[in-house]
């Protein structure tokens, strides 16, 4: 929150004045990448981005990633000591990678103020979603960029989504594992790590084979619920949960929508009357019904959704709300839901 105490125009000046001297250093070879000072192979480097052209004039020493699910992706490329800061987290960070997170400060558990990831004099900015990085979120990009700060914005939200109706936007084209792929090899040549990108694609590629092989879902239906219980954020047919599904051969019992996350009345949830309800567990506190256990609690409470087969049968999959997400630990979601079918022995 900003301080009372400082006139508006005083704080735009001392960031101003603070963008200006990250230029100034990124200039004279400060934050090169290079041990010698000299500029890095490849750099300045240029991407498309989100309908933006990015440059980036030297690999980060400082970056800040506003989003939990570009914080792992950086973090499992080694980069962790090249992380000024991280926020908006919903969930524990993966088991792997607890060691290098516990050096990495935390600036906020949520969306932090542009303020606070400035304090940090970041030199490059990571989100997952457009939405983080746009009026109402931390900032809009231009202010970054404005003052000398690249931005960069998973493609999974943007490619083939239009986030232009509000909410958390709608899928023009079903979401791939490939838009996942291309924002790992991105981040890696911006940090100038290619190789590491490149054998973790693979690595996640193998995942997913493994996670597949042999499967056969398609007599089985499937509901995604991420938050919520008053009025519920229930997977559409193309995002994350899109994949898993498709790559399953199941079926999403709401394909019929292309909202990401619409919110459904539980009667209509009922009336489908899904197989398999796969369950976001999440440690925020935002929403009711965060975590898996108060999911349960209300689905086997409620009257309406009491009847339901899958809550009868109690064939509850849970996951975290990043394996949910478009990002590497849809991979995760994928391990989970395929063990959770085998187990309730609905996958050939």
């Amino acid at each position: 929150m900003l301080s009372t105490a400082t006139p508006a125009p005083i704080r735009t000046a001392a960031l101003l004045t603070a963008g200006l001297l990250l230029l100034t250093a990124c200039g004279e070879g400060g934050n090169t990448g290079a041990a010698d000072g000299k500029k890095a192979e490849g750099f300045p480097l240029t991407l498309k981005n989100c309908g933006r052209t990015v440059t980036v004039q030297a690999p980060p020493r400082r970056a800040v990633s506003v989003d939990q699910g570009s914080t792992e992706i950086l973090l499992s490329l080694g980069l962790a000591d090249r992380l000024a800061g991280t926020a908006t987290w919903s969930d524990p960070v993966m088991k792997s990678l607890e060691k290098a997170n516990a050096g990495v400060e935390r600036i906020s558990e949520n969306r932090p103020s542009s303020e606070k990831v400035l304090d940090k004099e970041p030199d490059f900015l990571s989100a997952s979603f457009a939405s983080t990085l746009a009026k109402g979120g931390v900032a809009p990009r231009e202010q970054f960029e404005k003052l000398g700060v690249p931005t960069y914005v998973s493609p999974a939200d943007c490619v083939g989504k239009d986030n232009s109706g509000g909410g958390d936007g709608a899928r023009t084209a079903p979401l791939t594992m490939d838009s996942v792929y291309t924002e790992v090899r991105e981040l890696s040549q911006v940090f100038d790590v290619p190789e590491r990108g490149d054998a973790l694609v693979k690595k996640l590629r193998a995942r997913v084979e493994k996670a597949t092989d042999g499967i056969d879902a398609s007599d089985t239906s499937l509901l995604y619920w991420f938050s919520d219980s008053k009025a519920p954020y229930l997977a559409g047919c193309c995002g994350a949960p899109g994949v898993i599904t498709k790559e399953l051969g199941a079926k999403n019992v709401f394909d019929d929508t292309h909202d990401e996350w619409p919110q459904i009345s539980w009667e209509t949830v009922a009336d489908r009357n899904p197989d398999v309800l796969v369950i976001g567990d999440l440690s925020r506190t935002t929403q009711t019904a965060e975590s898996a256990e108060k999911k349960i609690e209300f689905l086997e409470s409620n009257p309406v959704t009491k009847t339901m087969d899958a809550v009868k049968n109690r064939r509850y999959v849970l996951l975290s709300g990043q394996a949910m997400n478009p990002t590497i630990r849809t991979v995760e979601g994928l391990e989970r839901v395929a063990a959770g079918l085998r187990d309730f022995g609905l996958a050939g």
